[in-house]
Order: C-alpha cells, then structure tokens, then sequence
C-alpha cells in the first residue's frame, strides 16, 4: 500500500515484488510481471545496461541511491523513475535479491526538459559551472556571441579557459561567494570570443541548488552590453574632449567628472578635483549658496539652464562659467548625479564690464530700457543732466515718468519701432530734470539683443542739444 513504486528481483533478476503504485504508474499488474525478467522485459533497450549494473552491484552489496532510469508502461509510455536499490537478505545475512522503492518523476523531469530548453533558447546568455567551477550549462545565445559551441565549453574550466587574465580573480570572486550562497546582481565583465575579441557581459549569479536545498553550482545569467559600453566609451571621449567644460557630481556633491577643458581653464587636473566636494572647495563663498541651489534642485529634476557663477582657478585667479545643470540619470531612470556643461565667459563678463563702463562714463546721455519699458540703463552723463541718479530711475518707466506730456506719445513710438528692430536716428524731444527744468535731447534709439539675436530692450545714445535749440530760437 505504500505510496511509492516498489518492485523486488530475485538474484536471477526475476520480479517477486511488485506493489499497488507500480501497477499504478506503469499499469502492469502484479501477475503480469511476477516471474519475469524485469531489465529484458520492462526496461528501454538504451538503458538495459545500465539498470543492470544498478542491480549487479545491490546484489554485490553496493547499494545505490537516486538512480534516474525510464521503464515502459502498458500503454508503451515512458515513466522516469528515481531509485534507490537496497540489498535483500535472507535471515542469515545472504544477499536473496534487491528491492527498489522508487518516486515517479515524470513531471519533475518533464519540467526540467522545458527549463532545459527555456534557458537554451533564451534571448540572453546563460552559463552554469559546478562546484570546481566547470562548464555544465551554456545555451545557444551563449554560443552565439562568443562563438564557442557547447561541445567546446562543456566539461571545461570556465574562468581559466574563457575570462581575460585580469579580470579572472575578481570573476572567481564572485563565482566563489556565488558558492557560499552570497549571490550577485549586475556584474559587468568580459568574456572572450573565438576570434580572440571580448564582449562585455552584464551578469546576474545565483546559486544553483539540487531538491535538498544543497548549493551544487551556480547558474550566470548574462546580458551583452558590448554595444552599450561602447556607447558610453564614446561619450566619455566626447565629453572629454569637448571644447567646453564639462564636469558632474554624485549625489553627494562629489566631482566623478571633469574633462580636459574644465582642467585647462582652472589648472586643476583630474586627480586635484575627483573625489572632492565641488562647492565647498572649489566655489567662491559668495556663489557658494546659490550654486549648491542648483545642485540640489538639479537632483531633484529641476534642470537649470544659463547660470552665471564665478570658480577659482588653482592659480586663485576667477573664472566666470554660463552653467546648464542637467540631472545624470541611471538605466533606471533614478537620478544619480548631475552633468555640468558650461562655457567660459570670462572674456565676454570682461567684455561686458568694460562695454558698462563706458557707457557709464560716456560724454553723452545713455540710458537703457528692457521691453516693458523698464529703465536698466541709466550713465553719469544722463544723471548730470537730468539730476536723477541711477538709483533714482532704475526700475521705473521711462516714457511714463521722465517725459512730457506732449511728447510721450511720439518717444513711445520711436521705442515701439526699436524694440521691432526699427531702430531711428536723430529723434528730438525733451526731457525733464529733477530740477523741473526742460533738457533737449537729440536720440539715436539702437535695438538691443542678447547672444541669440533676440531683442530684449532699447538703447539710447543722445546729445544734450538744449543750448543748440536756444541759440536756435533766438536767431
């Protein structure tokens, strides 16, 4: 009645045991196998031999257990059984046959063929190694990318025969802890071709274990990522050598990139600034703040585009950088740093500040509105004239708060028409000091554009022409 295949030869091999769930599985009664020969009778020709040896040796007193052998049915169906085969004795000790109690495992084999061929035909490569780290497992994507068929790699060292020379510890490694049950995710390293090339393989090793739950090797599940780190190699020439500065940070405001002309342009190589906090040690005190509030919101997705802020060269000379911070994101999507690609405008700030101060100290009234009308120019000669000073008129309306009443309407229109790019010469009108006295201004009224050629204000370079238009009246 148990609940196992059991069947019992003589030590002729003639069946004398034969229980109810083998004449379950195999649908053969008991009095249709008792007295015959089990292994001639009942078992495939391809494995007569072997079983036969299995039941040689029990009848020697070798015992064996977990022996996989298929064995017909009625109905001509296979049926794999897994047998342990134990001597029979009689009373006195004497060998009298063997008995088998067996498990069906028809289901668990046939389940093992379709992982069998769900690994070989997988879209990725899939190796196995045993405990001396020998190649039992490599399916076809295997083969496909290195070139090495399974007759090639079967039965063979896979870390000595296969991983370049360097990288053939730290793969040992990770096999090793793989062994110990300490598995691995998303290891990369390189494998070689038959051609003598390598592709590079992104692997996942997990512990391969049998029913008892014993580690009995380890099973590779790979990606080929060759294409991909090439990729990645690419960028990285192309960021290093771009002609502009590019640098990054990790999550922690630590410099992981800085290309050559980030090194030109402050002096600081690669091995001064890696490792290093960007802002604390390498940003004026000033900027400090606010650059790290780029930073930080860059991490957090909030990109920032043309920020201004001045680093410290390593000879403690200041350079002024136009900043993108863009966030750095892994193949998840995570946000894992933050790449800084900037330009030096040092020359064009230089540029800039001389281009202001003379203005400031032109001999000529100069003043400047955005495109709302805003004053945000504003030079010593234009308040020496008018008496405002800069403070006074900074953020005000021009037309609306500085010109008469008579002439706003026409001052508006000659703005109006800079500000579409219809720039005008030789206006007159007047102005009004602080003093409430009329000054006669003689205006060339120019666009003004940022580096895209966008307008964004006017520029107003006049002529105090009030003594002109007196001696004009009076004659």
């Amino acid at each position: 009645t148990a609940n196992a295949p059991i069947f019992g030869i003589d030590r002729h091999g003639i069946v004398n045991v034969w229980n109810k769930t083998a004449s379950n599985i195999t649908g053969f009664s008991g009095e249709e196998v008792m007295g015959r020969k089990l292994v001639e009778d009942f078992i495939q020709n391809d494995f007569q031999d072997s079983v036969q040896n299995v039941l040689n040796n029990a009848l020697d007193g070798l015992e064996m257990a977990n022996f996989e052998f298929p064995i017909m049915t009625k109905a001509n169906k296979r049926v794999d059984i897994l047998l342990n085969a134990t001597s029979r004795r009689d009373e006195t000790g004497a060998i009298v046959g063997v008995i088998g109690i067996g498990q069906d495992i028809t289901a668990r084999i046939a389940q093992e063929r379709e992982y069998e061929k769900l690994i070989d035909t997988a879209n990725a490569p899939i190796f196995g190694i045993d405990k001396e780290g020998i190649v039992n497992v490599w399916n076809q994507k295997a083969s496909l990318i290195t070139g090495f068929y399974q007759t090639d790699v079967i039965g063979k060292k896979l870390v000595e025969a296969f991983i370049t020379t360097e990288y053939q510890q730290s793969v040992q490694n990770v096999l090793d802890n793989a062994l110990e049950g300490l598995e691995m995710a998303n290891f990369e390293f390189p494998i070689m071709t038959t051609s003598g090339n390598s592709v590079d393989i992104l692997l996942n090793a997990t512990s391969r274990r049998d029913e008892t739950g014993t580690i009995i090797g380890v099973i590779g599940i790979g990606q080929d990522i060759t294409a991909r780190i090439a990729q990645e190699r690419e960028y990285i020439r192309l960021i290093e050598t771009a002609n502009a500065p590019i640098f990054g940070i990790d999550v922690n405001g630590v410099v992981n990139v800085w290309n050559l002309t980030a090194s030109n342009i402050t002096g600081f190589s690669t091995n001064d600034v890696m490792g290093h906090k960007l802002v604390e040690e390498f940003i004026t005190e000033d900027y400090q703040d606010s650059v790290q509030n780029v930073l930080v919101h860059a991490l957090e997705g909030l990109e920032m585009a043309n920020f201004e802020f001045p680093i410290i060269t390593k000879s403690g000379k200041r350079v002024d950088i136009l900043l993108n911070a863009t966030s750095r994101r892994d193949e998840t999507g995570t946000i894992i740093g933050v790449i800084g690609i900037g330009q030096d405008i040092t020359a064009r700030i230089a540029s800039e500040r001389e281009y202001e101060k003379l203005i400031d100290t032109a001999n000529a009234p100069i003043f400047g509105i955005d495109r709302h009308g805003i004053v945000n120019v504003w030079n010593k000669t234009a308040s020496n004239i008018t008496g405002f000073s800069g403070e006074e008129v900074m953020g005000r309306k021009l037309v609306e708060d500085f010109i008469q009443n008579d002439f706003q309407d026409s001052v508006q229109n000659v703005l109006n028409n800079a500000l579409d790019g219809l720039e005008m010469a030789n206006f007159e009108f007047p102005i009004m000091t602080k003093a409430n006295k009329r000054v006669d201004i003689l205006l060339n009224a120019t666009s003004r554009r940022d580096e895209t050629g966008a307008i964004v204000g006017v520029i107003g370079i006049g002529q105090d022409i009030t003594a002109r238009i007196a001696q004009e009246r009076e004659y």
